[in-house]
């Protein structure tokens, strides 16, 4: 099967791609303009043969069409976005742009090639549509996200992706497009932009740097580990029903700081004459961001229920997994530390800690 993936070169768009690649003998379109945090290599993609890599904005009306014309797919993994929660704060319009106008484009563009489809392969096509839990708002202290759980986001990031929710939604409801959606908690794993808290906190450690928590850490995410959430997405593709949602979920709530102090322990563990250990010491509490959420949590009922899916990997198991790949890819390492440096967390002098 032939899937158009948009964002591929971004941390759960490689993630499908590579899980696409071992797993099936699918053919893959790479669409990405290859944004700050792409992450894949697109000269080995591009050597591949059951790869196609496509530089395009999905805000190109033109482009985007050309896509469907010239490579024809029978599904379409949506995740290009801009992501960085932080990054919406301080300035909106990319996400404006990419999230919601982008998103636009590429329902229109997929509506007006699905049309023009001989009956099996109209029948056949799917559009799934990837988006977060965070167009969920916060939750309080006890609960979880469902399928059902009313639409409150809260930062510009998430109001951008639940306005793309919604315009999936309804190319689905009102022009019977063939769509399928889900919605993830929090991704981690290899190849993961440090702009994120797992992947700044190991490196930052690693180099001895402050490692920065928002407020007091007590925020509470629940975090997935990305081949477990690219094997979902792979199952809600080709398995779900149309114009059904999906909440995939990891079942690892954990307070932020409890991720810094654990990823602090397995560094003082595999790296015991650092002269940073131990590594807790790095910790800085920095004032918290504005209207941060205090706590997500997915019920993954539904797709358990349906398609059989579970997480493989625990926390534990899949930190320990986050950690050591960086340790052991100095190379990939030193090359998005060139371009980033741990720029934008905390927005003013650190506070005491609690």
């Amino acid at each position: 099967m032939k899937i158009l993936i948009t964002g591929a070169a971004g941390f759960i768009g490689s993630a499908v791609y590579r899980w696409l690649l071992a797993n099936s003998d699918s053919h893959v379109v790479i669409v990405d303009k290859m944004t700050y945090a792409a992450t894949l290599d697109i000269a080995a993609a591009s050597a591949n043969p059951h790869t196609v890599v496509e530089l395009v904005d999905i805000c190109d009306c033109a482009e985007v069409a050309r896509l469907f014309r010239q490579h024809r797919p029978g599904f379409v993994m949506h995740l290009a976005a801009e992501s960085h929660v932080d990054r919406s704060i301080d300035g909106p319009q990319p996400f404006i742009d990419t999230n919601i106008v982008g998103t636009y484009v590429l329902l229109e563009a997929a509506r007006a090639y699905w049309l023009d489809l001989p009956t099996p392969a109209r029948e056949a096509f799917r559009f799934h549509h990837i988006s977060t839990d965070e167009v969920y708002g916060s939750l309080g202290p006890a609960g979880a996200f469902t399928e059902d759980t009313a639409y409150a986001p809260n930062s510009p990031y998430a109001a951008s992706k639940a306005a793309s929710d919604h315009l999936a939604r309804a190319w689905h409801h009102t022009f019977g497009l063939p769509v399928v959606m889900s919605n993830c908690s929090n991704n981690y794993g290899p190849y993961q932009f440090p702009e994120k808290l797992i992947p700044l906190v190991t490196l930052n450690a690693i180099a001895g740097k402050p490692l920065p928590v928002y407020g007091t850490g007590s925020n509470i995410r629940d975090w997935l580990y990305v081949d477990d959430h690219a094997a979902a997405l792979a199952l809600i593709l080709t398995r779900g029903r149309v114009g059904e949602r999906y909440n995939v979920g990891g079942n690892a709530e954990r307070t932020n700081i409890a991720v810094v102090r654990s990823i602090c322990r397995i560094l003082d563990e595999l790296l015991p004459h650092s002269p940073h250990r131990p590594h807790e010491k790095l910790i800085t509490f920095v004032a918290d961001r504005p209207g941060h959420d205090q706590r997500y949590a997915i019920d993954a009922t539904k797709i358990r229920r349906e398609l059989g899916w579970e997480p493989k990997e625990s926390f534990e198991t899949g930190l320990r997994k986050t950690v050591a790949w960086y340790l052991a890819n100095k190379a990939w390492v030193e090359a998005i530390r060139s371009r980033y440096g741990g720029e934008r967390i905390g927005l003013s002098a650190s506070v005491q800690s609690p």
